[in-house]
């Protein structure tokens, strides 16, 4: 018995070394659900608040190319997500604002402020599938939707610039309201991050696709540094591109209001 022991040892000591290099994969592909997994997506840290300033690139699908300024800002206080956007330049948009509050019960209210017109509109429900200040975004694009608002499975794995990914499918629910009829999401199986997203229509087409261009650790977090969006229809795209970003540095709630979102 006693010359058997020191390979019982190794094999335990080799599988908790395993176990410390790379907990993730280790654990959470053998036990996340679908489910949990989109409700990891969901909950990933992106800090208590950040400030960026970001560009939004415009390309026909000709090669023509537009670009806008714009400063981003985003508390997270739990379930409830608040983000507010400045575009600061052309001046065809300048001042131009948009804030989008989550009430951490699956609802999300959304309000455009147009310069032009001194006033504010909100963005209702039946509009959320409407462009995004005439990008390849959707106003529904701009938040994020609750875990229940879907049916999830795994449909597969598969490696996007090295980085291990599941295949989530996503299947709006009737009654979530969605403009689509499914989504499919490349998650890095590491940090919960979507690599990659599939946009699909009521009746499955394929009708846009995001990619994850540049992917970052700032302040340990991971951030999406450069994303496009692709129309595949017109063959046109939306770029954004984070220049600067800074995380917690207490963002008071004042910023996140309708009030401000006019003071401009």
């Amino acid at each position: 018995m006693s010359r058997h022991k020191p390979a019982t040892l190794w094999l335990v000591a080799l599988l908790f070394f395993f176990s410390l290099l790379a907990p993730d994969k280790f654990v959470f592909a053998q036990e996340l659900s679908p489910k949990q997994i989109a409700q990891r997506v969901y909950d990933r840290d992106v800090g208590q608040d950040s400030q960026s300033r970001m560009t939004m690139e415009l390309i026909s699908a000709r090669g023509q190319h537009r670009i806008r300024e714009l400063t981003v800002l985003v508390r997270d206080d739990g379930p409830i997500r608040k983000t507010f956007m400045r575009f600061t330049a052309p001046a065809d948009i300048n001042g131009t604002g948009f804030l989008s509050i989550e009430d951490g019960q699956g609802g999300t209210e959304q309000f455009l402020y147009l310069p032009a017109l001194n006033r504010t509109r909100r963005i209702a429900t039946a509009q959320k599938n409407r462009s995004f200040v005439n990008t390849d975004f959707t106003f529904e694009d701009m938040e994020r939707r609750p875990v229940d608002d879907a049916e999830h499975a795994i449909t597969g794995t598969e490696s996007l610039g090295g980085v291990d990914a599941w295949i989530l499918e996503s299947h709006p629910k009737p009654t979530s309201n969605s403009q689509y009829g499914k989504v499919r999401i490349w998650v890095a199986q590491d940090i919960f991050v979507p690599l990659k997203i599939d946009f699909f229509d009521k009746q499955e087409q394929h009708i846009k696709q995001y990619r994850v261009l540049q992917l970052e650790r700032i302040q340990e977090i991971w951030t999406e540094t450069k994303v496009v969006m692709e129309d595949l229809g017109t063959g046109h795209r939306t770029i954004l591109e984070i220049h600067s970003i800074h995380y917690n540095s207490g963002l008071p709630e004042s910023l996140f209001t309708r009030q401000n979102l006019e003071a401009w």
